[in-house]
């Protein structure tokens, strides 16, 4: 067996909300006293994804429309059996990928893209914003409001926009408009670049013009790639997914991983272990793999922030780097974000989940390991989830367990090959 396929009919008609679930109260989103962050949210948000924002309902439907699109971008993924990369590692581990690589963009982001994309044309929109650090995120949301007929305006973290210039040109293909940031089209923008002309961009400031954009149209809504609840929400599709394909082989998870930037990654396919895991149905190890140069869960102060640089959004309770953190201009641009999601950061506060961190050299060596093994070239920020499945495959070894060790495989490494050249020559340390 070396994957595990769904037909369309095994498509999640629900989404998880793992809010309904938490072992302690979530804490509520507040804002500073100038500040109007809370007031705005209805000014940028569609009322859709407001709505399960503060949800506590346990399953929310997934409208019909939603679920047409999911089938149209190829929902379900397949999960595959790594056999190639566990004969190399000579484990007795059984290692599993989730390809959410083979979406039409690449990555997991679209299932999120879609379902934000369909709120705001039904309340009216007719043009989304949005940040974008690496560029999956951009791409997504740039297709869903094509397929919605939609316009999109993306403001891309500036390092990112000059190291990864073609998903610029898939965003343009999708017919999105790709500005970097800070860019000279909002005041925050025009501000940061008088103080510093040169600015690398983090994902803080592409929110607080994504941001700042949207306030000023009524006609326009702001379109979060990560960190909010609705977004892991529609995430959950892929541990749905992964639920039922583990079933169909008769193997539960020992040992879940999944990249952390903002956290819908890993979100999306452990939320629904979680549960099992809180009912007492499974005994797992949940992973969250960030890079060390961004280290928020483990080196992070677990407190109150803004999830963007100007202070825009509401106060957020979340592990945190400081909100005008600037990370160094690595290649796993999608994980270069100050904060993470307050979901996922209560759950690693709380001990469900364990972060560990990742230096870059080992990413990449680990992604040439998974692509000479497997055939299939993983994006920077996937490696670090690899790195750390690599490390417990290595640990099961040792020891002789034959542990079911997944992997959320969440990008394609095909637009990161700068990345892979500077890894193969010497240039990365």
């Amino acid at each position: 067996m070396y994957s595990v396929r769904l037909t369309e009919k095994d498509i999640p008609k629900k989404w998880y909300n793992i809010a309904a679930d938490l072992p302690v109260e979530f804490p509520a989103y507040d804002q500073t006293e100038d500040g109007r962050q809370l007031e705005n949210l209805p000014k940028i948000f569609s009322k859709g994804v407001l709505e399960q924002e503060l949800s506590q309902e346990r399953y929310i439907k997934i409208p019909k429309e939603v679920r047409n699109v999911y089938k149209q971008i190829g929902r379900p993924s397949p999960l595959f059996r790594a056999k190639g990369l566990e004969n190399h590692l000579d484990t007795p581990a059984k290692i599993f990928y989730k390809r959410e690589d083979l979406s039409p963009t690449g990555s997991h982001k679209l299932n999120t893209a879609i379902a934000q994309a369909y709120y705001a044309k039904k309340d009216g929109a007719e043009r989304l914003t949005t940040e974008t650090g690496a560029g999956q995120w951009g791409t997504a949301l740039a297709l869903a409001c094509n397929l919605m007929d939609m316009d999109c305006t993306v403001y891309m973290v500036n390092v990112s926009f000059n190291q990864k210039p073609y998903r610029k040109t898939i965003m343009e293909l999708y017919n999105g408009e790709v500005l970097p940031s800070p860019s000279d089209k909002t005041k925050f923008g025009r501000k940061i670049l008088d103080e510093t002309p040169e600015h690398p961009g983090t994902l803080g400031i592409a929110i607080s013009e994504a941001i700042e954009d949207a306030l000023n149209d009524e006609k326009v809504y702001y379109s979060l790639g990560s960190v909010l609840n609705h977004v892991m929400l529609h995430q959950t599709v892929i541990g749905q997914e992964t639920q039922k394909q583990l079933e169909k082989i008769d193997e539960t998870p020992d040992i879940m991983i999944g990249c952390v930037g903002g956290g819908s990654n890993l979100a999306g396919s452990v939320f629904p272990f979680v549960k099992d895991q809180l009912d007492g149905k499974i005994d797992c190890n949940f992973i969250a793999a960030e890079p060390t140069s961004t280290p928020t869960l483990t080196k992070g102060e677990y407190r109150y922030d803004f999830g963007d640089t100007a202070g825009l959004t509401p106060l957020i309770k979340m592990y945190t780097m400081g909100h005008d953190f600037i990370p160094p201009s690595d290649h796993a641009g999608g994980l270069r974000y100050h904060g993470v999601s307050p979901l996922v950061a209560l759950l690693v506060h709380e001990g469900i989940v364990e972060a560990r961190s990742v230096e870059q050299s080992d990413i990449f060596k680990s992604g040439l390991t998974f692509a000479r093994s497997e055939g299939v070239v993983p994006a920077p920020e996937t490696c670090h989830a690899i790195k750390i499945g690599i490390d417990e495959a290595k640990k099961c070894k040792k020891t002789g367990e034959d542990k079911n060790i997944i992997i959320n495989f969440s990008g394609h490494g095909l637009l990161d090959l700068k990345g892979y050249e500077d890894y193969l020559e010497g240039k990365l340390g």
